[in-house]
C-alpha cells in the first residue's frame, strides 16, 4: 500500500451502510456496503482499518455504528445532515440523495475540510444511558399529548360533559372517572350524593365540590345516549387505558431518571439551578453532555443552543435574525429551564422583564434569558461546581436593589 492518506465516509441507514474510501487526490479507491448487524459492523471497522483510513465522516453522532468505529480505533467526524444536503450541489447540480454518493461526499469533504471539523468526543456511558432515558420519556410525553387530543376530539362528539369536569383531561382523577363512567348514559346515574361518594372512594382532594362537578355534568350538552353510547364507550375506554399505560411508563422512566441523575458526577451541578428539579436538570445535562472540550467558550454553547442571534451582513445590509441552525433538543432544554427560572430567581426575572419592556415577544425574551443563563451555567459546568446564588454577583445586586 502506498503512503497516501485515506479518508472514509459512511452513509448510515437502518438496514445497511454505504461506505467509501478516498485518497489524497479525492479518488474513490474502495466502495462497499455492510449490513447493520454485529458481524457487518465488525467488518466495517476491519475494512476501513485495512484500507489505511484514520478518520471517518458520518452524519449521526451516536448508535452502534459509532461504537463500532471507535472500537476499531478510528477518529470519527460528524457532518450534520443539513450540511450534507447543502454540499450535494458541489458534486452535481441535481442535488439528488444517493447512498453511495453521500458516502463519497462525506469522505471527500473530510479530505478537503477536515482541518476545520472537530472530531467526535463521546460522552461517558452514564451520560449516554441517561440521555436515552430522558429522550424516551420525552417521546412518551408527546404520545400522551397526542392521545389526550384524540380523546378530547372523541368526547366533544359523544360525551362533552367529561371534558371540562376536571382541570386536565389526562389527570389521574379524570381518567378514573372515565373508566367508571365512560358514557353520558352511565354518568346520568350520578346524583350529587353519588358523586360525593365516588370522589371519597377515589381519595379526591381537589377544591371543586361534588355539587359543582355534578352541575357541570348536568349543564353540559347531552352527547350521545342510548345503545349508541355503549358502542362509543368502548372507544373512550380504549383511549383511557392507553393513556393510563403511557402515564405509568412515563412515571417509571422518571424514577429511573432520578436514580441515574443522583449517580451522575455532574448531577449536582444541574440540580442546583433554580427550579431545575430532576427531570429538567437531567434534560439539560444530557443535551450539553460531559465533554468540556466540546464547548470551549460560553458563546459556543449559546450558538449551538440557538440562544444567540445570527448576524448576516452583505455590503450595506446588516440583519440580526433568529438562529435556525442549532441543536433543537439543546435549545428546548435550555429555554424550558430559563423561562421557568424567572419565578424563583430575581435576577432572571429582571432580565426577562427588561426584555419585555424593550417590546420583545415572550419567545424572544426567553432566548435572551437563556443566553444570560448560558454564561452562569457554562462557568459552573467547566468548574464542576454547583450553582451558588451567593456567588452570583448579578443576582446579589438585584437582591440589594430590591431590599433598598
Amino acid at each position: 500500500m502506498d503512503s497516501l492518506m485515506r479518508y472514509g465516509g459512511v452513509d448510515w441507514a437502518s438496514r445497511s451502510h454505504a461506505v467509501c474510501v478516498v485518497d489524497e487526490r479525492g479518488e474513490a479507491i474502495e466502495r462497499f456496503e455492510v449490513e447493520h448487524s454485529e458481524p457487518g459492523l465488525r467488518t466495517l471497522g476491519r475494512r476501513l482499518a485495512k484500507a489505511g483510513v484514520a478518520r471517518v465522516a458520518i452524519e449521526r453522532p451516536d448508535g452502534p455504528v459509532i461504537e463500532a468505529l471507535f472500537a476499531a480505533g478510528l477518529e470519527v467526524v460528524v457532518i450534520a445532515s443539513r450540511s450534507v444536503k447543502a454540499l450535494r450541489a458541489r458534486y452535481g447540480t441535481a442535488g439528488n440523495k444517493d447512498d453511495r454518493g453521500d458516502a463519497f461526499l462525506l469522505a471527500d469533504v473530510l479530505r478537503t475540510d477536515g482541518h476545520r471539523l472537530r472530531a467526535l468526543q463521546p460522552d461517558a456511558p452514564e451520560t449516554v444511558t441517561l440521555r436515552a432515558t430522558v429522550r424516551a420519556r420525552k417521546d412518551l410525553v408527546g404520545t400522551r399529548t397526542r392521545l389526550t387530543q384524540q380523546l378530547r376530539a372523541h368526547l366533544e362528539l359523544v360525551y362533552p360533559g367529561a371534558i371540562g369536569l376536571f382541570a386536565d383531561l389526562d389527570s389521574p382523577i379524570a381518567l378514573r372517572f372515565l373508566l367508571r363512567f365512560p358514557s353520558a348514559t352511565r354518568a346520568a346515574w350520578l346524583s350529587p350524593k353519588r358523586m360525593a361518594a365516588w370522589l371519597r372512594s377515589e381519595g379526591y382532594c381537589g377544591r371543586t365540590s361534588a355539587d359543582e362537578l355534578h352541575r357541570r355534568l348536568e349543564t353540559a350538552p347531552a352527547g350521545v345516549t342510548g345503545a349508541e353510547a355503549e358502542g362509543r364507550a368502548a372507544v373512550t375506554l380504549a383511549f383511557v387505558r392507553a393513556l393510563l399505560a403511557v402515564r405509568a411508563q412515563i412515571g417509571e422512566l422518571e424514577t429511573r431518571i432520578r436514580e441515574q441523575l443522583e449517580l451522575h458526577p455532574d448531577g449536582a451541578i444541574f440540580q442546583s439551578l433554580p427550579r431545575a428539579g430532576q427531570v429538567r436538570a437531567a434534560a439539560l445535562l444530557v443535551e450539553i453532555g460531559d465533554v468540556r472540550e466540546r464547548f470551549p467558550t460560553p458563546e459556543s454553547l449559546a450558538c449551538l443552543a440557538g440562544a444567540a442571534p445570527s448576524t448576516r451582513q452583505s455590503g450595506q445590509h446588516l440583519a440580526v435574525t433568529f438562529r435556525f441552525a442549532c441543536d433543537k433538543k439543546l435549545r428546548d432544554a435550555l429555554i424550558d429551564f430559563a423561562e421557568d427560572s424567572r419565578f424563583a430567581n430575581p435576577w432572571a426575572a429582571r432580565v426577562y422583564a427588561d426584555a419585555i419592556a424593550r417590546h420583545k415577544t415572550h419567545p424572544h425574551a426567553g432566548r435572551i434569558l437563556a443566553r444570560a443563563w448560558v454564561y452562569v451555567l457554562w462557568r459552573c459546568w467547566q468548574d464542576r461546581v454547583p450553582y451558588d446564588p451567593a456567588r452570583h454577583r448579578a443576582l446579589q445586586r438585584v437582591v440589594l436593589e430590591q431590599a433598598a
